[in-house]
C-alpha cells in the first residue's frame, strides 16, 4: 500500500449502526437527526506519515484533526471534544483510540471504510471517492 493512500475527497455512501452508536457517545438526539441523513465529505490530506483529516458537513461546518502516525496529537471527536491520542497505522489501517470510542479507517476497494467501536456497539460508514 503506498503512503498515499488515503488521499482524496469521499463522500459517504452507506452506513450500518448510526443510531446506536450515537446514543451510545452521548451524542444528542437533535444533532442525531440532523447527521442522520449529511452526505458527509471526508477529505484526507496525507504525506507520508503526516494527515490531515478534514470532515465537512452541509451548511459549511468542518472539522479537522492533523495527526503524525506513531506521534501523540491533539485531535477532536464527533462531538466536538478536545483530546490527545496517538494514531497508529495497523496493516494498511489508521487507528486511533478516542475518549469514548475506538477508531479505525482504511482504504478498501477503492472505498474510505471507517468502523467506530464503542461498549459493545460497532458504527460502520462507506464513503466512496469523488475526488
Amino acid at each position: 500500500q503506498d503512503n498515499m493512500a488515503f488521499t482524496g475527497k469521499y463522500e459517504v455512501e452507506s452506513d450500518e449502526n448510526y443510531d446506536d452508536f450515537m446514543r451510545k457517545i452521548g451524542i444528542p438526539s437533535d444533532i442525531m437527526e440532523k447527521g442522520r441523513n449529511f452526505k458527509i465529505v471526508t477529505e484526507v490530506v496525507q504525506n507520508g506519515n503526516d494527515f490531515t483529516w478534514s470532515q465537512h458537513y452541509p451548511g459549511g461546518q468542518s472539522m479537522t484533526n492533523r495527526f503524525t502516525v506513531g506521534k501523540e496529537a491533539d485531535l477532536e471527536t464527533m462531538g466536538g471534544k478536545k483530546f490527545k491520542a496517538t494514531v497508529k497505522m495497523e496493516d494498511g489501517k489508521i487507528v486511533a483510540d478516542f475518549p469514548n470510542y475506538h477508531h479505525t479507517a482504511e482504504i478498501s476497494g477503492g472505498k474510505l471504510v471507517e468502523i467506530s467501536t464503542a461498549g459493545g456497539v460497532t458504527y460502520k460508514r462507506i464513503s466512496k471517492k469523488i475526488a
